[in-house]
């Protein structure tokens, strides 16, 4: 309760400072939102115009200025940049790095991974281990095979990838630039850039 009415003198907008826990320091800018049923554990810092929705756990994190983290989020050693939105029910995962203007949604987890600007994965998919260009389109039901049972291995994406629904890429492979995933593929060999890549069985 001291912690939440420390930060409310500061001027952050806490729904209900009885249901707000505090467990490590937060360091924030101006016009911060705190809903209900937020934990901030470790060191956690925040830029400014910054919402973060109910029932969102956040660690050892930080967020830049304009983002929105929306309910059900649970969120750990990641970097946040600008403008980006987060949610609802997304997992971040060390390692995570969101460039500006990037979107994860709703079912989505990320792992050891960076977002290029301005791309999106919206639902329903697993990123883990790969280097994601600008304004790329990951779609739902889409994982990143990271694993092979002994070792991690890593994906790479260039700029405006799309991947269709429910793909998967298994590492390591390479997309280059403008490459088209058609839905349902499963690719296992690098792309060149400006190439359709399908691969259905």
């Amino acid at each position: 309760m001291r912690e939440a009415q420390k930060i409310l003198a500061s001027g952050v907008k806490v729904m209900d400072p009885t249901r707000l826990d505090v467990r490590g320091k937060l360091i924030h800018g101006p016009d911060l939102a705190l809903d209900v049923n937020v934990i901030l554990s470790g060191a956690v810092t925040v830029g400014s115009k910054v919402s973060i929705g109910p029932n969102t756990c956040i660690s050892d994190t930080t967020i830049g200025s304009g983002v929105s983290i929306l309910s059900g989020c649970v969120i750990d050693g990641a970097i946040i940049e600008d403008d980006v939105v987060v949610g609802p029910n997304a997992r971040l995962r060390p390692g995570t790095v969101l460039r500006n203007r990037s979107k994860i949604g709703n079912f989505v987890e990320v792992k050891n991974s960076v977002i290029g600007a301005g791309s999106k994965a919206n639902h329903l998919a697993y990123i883990g281990d790969a280097t994601i260009g600008e304004g790329c389109n990951i779609g739902a039901g889409t994982i990143f095979c990271n694993y092979d049972g002994v070792n991690k291995h890593h994906t790479t994406l260039g700029d405006r990838v799309f991947v269709g629904s429910n793909c998967v890429l298994i590492a390591p492979v390479s997309l280059g630039d403008d490459v088209f995933v058609a839905a349902g593929s499963s690719v296992s060999k690098s792309v060149p850039a400006q190439n359709l890549a399908v691969g259905r069985s």
